[in-house]
């Protein structure tokens, strides 16, 4: 769980959608790929303004998006801890996928 984190609201709402019910390696490696640009985040509800990208047509999305490094690597820290409080647990982290996810404003 991350508090009073310095990100913007718009970006990391996008990006976290986008996490929605994927596993957690391929989320993480998602999140790595955003890092690298070398896959775009599609931004669906707050797109005024963004440019479109052949990446961001490969997400089902209309082509709007892009590289919200700042978030990704916020959602990134928030998913290894995640991972690890989930070994600490005993859980399987191969079956561990993204159920729920929220950004709020603050």
């Amino acid at each position: 769980m991350g508090r009073d984190l310095h990100v913007h609201f718009k970006n990391t709402r996008e990006t976290a959608f986008a996490l929605r019910k994927l596993s957690l390696t391929k989320a993480k490696s998602y999140l790595e790929d955003v890092i690298a640009h070398k896959q775009a985040i599609p931004f669906r509800r707050y797109c005024g303004g963004v440019g479109r990208t052949a990446q961001a047509k490969s997400r089902h999305s209309n082509g709007q998006g892009r590289w919200p490094v700042k978030s990704a690597r916020f959602i990134l820290d928030l998913l290894k801890n995640a991972e690890s409080n989930a070994e600490v647990k005993g859980l399987d982290v191969d079956t561990i996928y993204v159920s729920h996810i929220q950004v709020n404003q603050a």
